[in-house]
């Protein structure tokens, strides 16, 4: 006899063994005990969470000789032919091939035939949202007014678009993703009945692998006994054959991330490659693992609501104190993106490679995100000590410090007299960009400040962004505020963008670096 795949081995043959979707089995239970069955069903929900299975088991319960308390008794010849398929009064049809006019017109011309054995003739229509709408008109007049002994179950995974004329004319019962714990206690006991010995973090692993699909997760769990057949199912073996990655590695490539260290993250990748890893998997697992930590950086008792061991939330909330919640907003931004790109890409190992350098390198985004990220990495460079300057200097923070230039070379282009209120400037220029707000504070890194008309204070920008912002009232307003605060002086402030391809910013003086260096004489 040939194999018969665990979730068809085990679908529930009645009510009692449906699983994650009380709401919906006492409804209909109640509905079949009171003799007030519809005649026109819609269940609703993602895949393998039991639509038809519940059709099925609704087609067999209304034909049955003797139900019992809202279940069939699977004993009389109704139930059994319609466990065998072989009964005429439940007809499954697969809308999905069979989607146009001349398919339902041939169910509207058997409609009028009266089942020859039973009560009823329930017809599934799966996957009913694939009909033309050639095919929903051709069903719409026998839908709302169908003979007494017809009943339509139509299931479908989108229901938003069928027509809202079939949806108002049918019963709707939207079925829910089942819950970890509840696919988890199934498969447990599947395992049982077979005589596979599993352990419980490998079988909560399936049971979340399966995303609120039981069915999704029997067939995982299928494939991990075929491949260790007649061995103890471990969590590592399931990691092995599902092609997953273990919470230590995401570690690890998260703390090489947060060092910015790209080479060691393109040889983590690598190794997980050559391992078998399928990347689209290990996008959703990283994602999925950043929202752990979200979850752990953000909430005080989170153990009820992150699938983990205790060792792996102990592992996790160390991990969570080396990252800010709006770091992790980001990689989860980036990552989310990924995930919906990834699965139609050819190039996949690229697409991950570019997602992981996005982290490792904030400067490449302009988002609100990543302009904060850059700046937490400054302020963390100058807290350990390194200079402003250097900090500036550094190619991985985004923000290119303005080449020095030589003493001797000063008195050439500075402008014979500087106000005193622009040395003063001038001298307080880095505690008059630390007092500014964030988003201030990164354009004026940003910024070259030199002398203007009539000894204003001029900011030449290389970038439009960094300009616009500066020249906005909210940010101007502010800097102005800043400076009076530091020097206790009025001082007027210009913006200008260097024209490209006209103007260098090296020929440009910066007052900042000059008046620390030379003594300018002003006139009275």
């Amino acid at each position: 006899m040939s194999y018969t795949a665990l979730y068809r081995k085990f679908r529930p043959g009645d009510f009692n063994d449906v699983k994650g979707q009380d709401h919906i089995v006492t409804t209909l239970q109640n509905q079949i005990k009171a003799d007030r069955i519809g005649h026109a069903y819609l269940f609703c929900g993602t895949r393998g969470t039991g639509k038809t299975t519940i059709a099925k088991i609704l087609g067999k319960v209304v034909n049955c000789e003797h139900p019992i308390d809202g279940n069939p008794c699977n004993e009389c010849a109704m139930c059994k032919s319609i466990q065998n398929q072989t009964s005429m009064n439940v007809i499954e049809i697969d809308a999905a091939s069979n989607n146009g006019v001349d398919n339902i017109r041939e169910i509207v011309d058997e409609v009028r035939y009266s089942p020859t054995e039973g009560r009823y003739k329930v017809y599934i229509i799966d996957e009913v949202h694939m009909l033309s709408a050639g095919a929903f008109n051709a069903l719409l007049k026998t839908l709302e007014e169908p003979p007494s002994y017809v009943v339509f179950i139509l299931a479908t995974t989108e229901a938003h678009k069928i027509p809202i004329t079939i949806l108002s004319r049918c019963q709707r019962y939207d079925f829910k993703r089942i819950t970890i714990d509840t696919i988890a206690a199934r498969l447990s006991n599947l395992l049982s009945q077979e005589g596979v010995e599993a352990e419980d973090k490998a079988i909560r692993y399936v049971a979340r692998m399966g995303d609120g699909s039981l069915r999704d997760a029997l067939s995982l769990l299928d494939q991990c006994i075929a491949f260790y057949f007649g061995q103890k199912l471990t969590y590592d073996k399931v990691l092995e054959v599902l092609g997953a990655v273990d919470i230590e590695v995401f570690a690890r490539l998260l703390a090489n991330i947060l060092k910015n260290d790209v080479a060691a993250c393109m040889i983590l990748l690598e190794e997980l490659i050559v391992g078998g890893r399928e990347l689209s998997q290990f996008t959703v697992d990283f994602t999925w693992y950043l929202r752990n930590l979200l979850l752990v950086k953000t909430s005080e008792d989170i153990s009820e609501v992150i699938e983990v061991s205790t060792d792996n939330l102990v592992l996790l909330r160390e991990q969570a104190e080396k990252v800010d919640v709006d770091t992790l907003i980001r990689y989860i931004r980036i990552f989310s993106e990924l995930s919906n790109q990834i699965k139609y890409a050819t190039q996949k190992r690229v697409m991950v490679e570019v997602a992981i350098i996005k982290l490792c390198r904030p400067q490449m985004g302009n988002s609100y995100e990543d302009i904060l990220n850059r700046l937490k990495n400054i302020e963390s460079r100058i807290e350990n000590g390194i200079p402003a300057e250097a900090v500036m200097a550094k190619s991985d923070t985004g923000i290119t410090a303005p080449p020095k230039q030589s003493v001797e070379k000063l008195p050439d282009i500075l402008p014979q007299a500087v106000s005193e209120d622009l040395q003063e400037v001038a001298r307080n220029w880095h505690n008059i960009v630390a007092g500014t707000s964030r988003l201030t504070k990164v354009s004026l890194m940003n910024a070259r400040p030199t002398v203007g008309n009539n000894n204003t204070l001029l900011l030449v920008f290389q970038d439009t962004m960094d300009k616009d912002l500066i020249s906005q009232e909210g940010h101007m307003q502010e800097l102005k505020d800043v400076i009076r605060s530091v020097i206790k002086k009025e001082v007027e402030v210009q913006t200008k963008l260097l024209t490209q391809g006209k103007e260098n910013l090296e020929d440009i003086p910066d007052i900042s670096k000059i008046i620390k260096n030379v003594t300018i004489e002003y006139e009275d």
